[in-house]
């Protein structure tokens, strides 16, 4: 449960860093203690999304991921993006991502942040 916990709130900062980056990734809110519920719950979303859809995808793209030598894992984690912020938008959350290379510098700019992120925050169960 702990391990839930860490990896929820690596994926919200990594999310608050690149609505704080990038300015066609946006998070509407009134107060800060919304904005932060919001991010919370976008973490939740996208923590599903890539524990649920990423699997499936990287199995059916297995092909280009070895002729591109790994980097349309850039791909993969943009269309995730993309999948969090219609599901975000399905919820009533008010989070969004403009465009689809929006997406793509967002989930590199996650990606990094959350690694680090989990590396700074314990980890055991």
């Amino acid at each position: 449960m702990k391990n839930f916990l860490v990896k929820t709130l690596a994926n919200a900062g990594a999310l608050a860093v690149a609505v704080w980056l990038l300015d066609k990734i946006t998070l509407t809110g009134g107060s800060t203690g919304k904005k932060v519920w919001t991010l919370i719950l976008v973490a939740l979303v996208f923590g599903l999304v890539n524990w649920l859809v990423k699997p499936v995808v990287k199995l059916l793209t297995f092909p280009l991921f070895i002729l591109t030598l790994g980097l349309f894992t850039l791909i993969v984690n943009a269309l995730m993006l993309l999948l969090t912020s219609w599901l975000a938008n399905v919820l009533n959350l008010s989070f969004h991502v403009e465009g689809f290379w929006t997406a793509v510098l967002g989930g590199l700019i996650i990606s990094i942040v959350s690694w680090a992120l989990s590396m700074v925050l314990p980890d055991e169960d």
